[in-house]
């Protein structure tokens, strides 16, 4: 009976210690996701350049990819005009030093290059790595366009 009770209490020390971490990691991945898309809605290339991994992969729903560079090129250039960039629902989910955050994006905006608008939904998965400078986006999946709720 002491065995179960000392392993009971030591199973408690486990839980609680682990968590504060825990929730502070999910704390700060969810303000770097959202600092990130923020920046994409600005073009802000240097705090995206802070945020991506150097060998950072985006896969779009159609298959397309995308890299740091690419990213860093259309935020520099403006290639695209957003109106709106929020995402909603948010969860964050942590396996160590590996974050996954998914979350409901909306999108609104104009291409540069076409004065083409857009204005759709879609889900993303932003995948993180805990790194010698701290947290970088790795890698990122987006769907393909929701369909409309109108």
């Amino acid at each position: 009976m002491l065995t179960k009770s000392l392993f009971l209490i030591f199973l408690g020390i486990l839980g609680t210690s682990a968590s504060p971490v825990a929730t502070d990691d999910a704390k700060l991945i969810a303000t770097l996701d959202t600092q990130y898309q923020l920046a994409v809605k600005n073009n802000d290339a240097a705090t995206m350049d802070k945020i991506l991994a150097d060998d950072f992969t985006l896969v779009l729903g159609n298959g397309r990819t995308a890299s740091k560079a690419d990213l860093l090129r259309d935020a520099r250039t403006k290639r695209i005009i957003y109106e709106v960039q929020d995402d909603t629902l948010q969860t964050v989910r942590l396996w160590g030093n590996t974050a996954v955050i998914t979350a409901l994006l909306a999108l609104k905006g104009k291409y540069t290059e076409t004065g083409k608008t857009f204005e759709y939904s879609l889900w993303f998965s932003d995948t993180y790595v805990r790194m010698g400078a701290g947290w970088k986006y790795v890698f990122g999946q987006a769907s393909l366009p929701l369909p409309s709720a109108k």
